[in-house]
């Protein structure tokens, strides 16, 4: 059974193919024209925004925070009733260095706030914020 999507698809593995289609398409497009240079690394509103826009052709909760539990395997992912709290705790941890970007990036994988699409979502939002934090670093080196 496939999630309800405005593609119409009810086959699940069909739905997973175009899925990956269209946010592929879309992700190269964040990049290309630079939308991501406008978002504030690190943020979960940052995270939301590349959310919506990697799946707005495919869910109406696109960039949406889920509302019901989900788990993968035997890992529940943090409850619905904790996950605006814990998405606050995240906006505020610290970035500066490799090993702070690698704990909030755990931090949000463990939240989990979308229904579908965290993954890719949150590998884009790792990319911007290593980007940001990590090359100032380099700036800051040399100046």
């Amino acid at each position: 059974m496939a999630l309800e999507n405005k593609l119409g698809l009810t086959d699940s593995a069909m739905l997973e193919c175009e899925e990956e289609r269209i946010s592929k398409k879309r992700a190269a497009k964040l990049f290309e024209n630079g939308i991501l240079d406008t978002l504030e690394a690190g943020k979960f509103s940052a995270l939301k925004a590349i959310h919506k826009y990697l799946f707005e052709e495919i869910y109406s909760f696109a960039g949406e925070i889920r509302t019901v539990n989900i788990a993968k395997g035997n890992f529940r992912f943090v409850p619905v009733m904790y996950l605006g709290a814990a998405l606050d705790n995240i906006d505020k941890m610290p970035q500066a260095t490799f090993d702070e970007i690698v704990e909030k990036y755990v931090e949000m994988n463990i939240a989990h706030p979308f229904r579908e699409g965290n993954g890719r979502s949150m590998r884009i939002w790792l990319d911007l914020i290593l980007k940001k934090e990590l090359c100032s670093l380099d700036d800051n080196a040399y100046a």
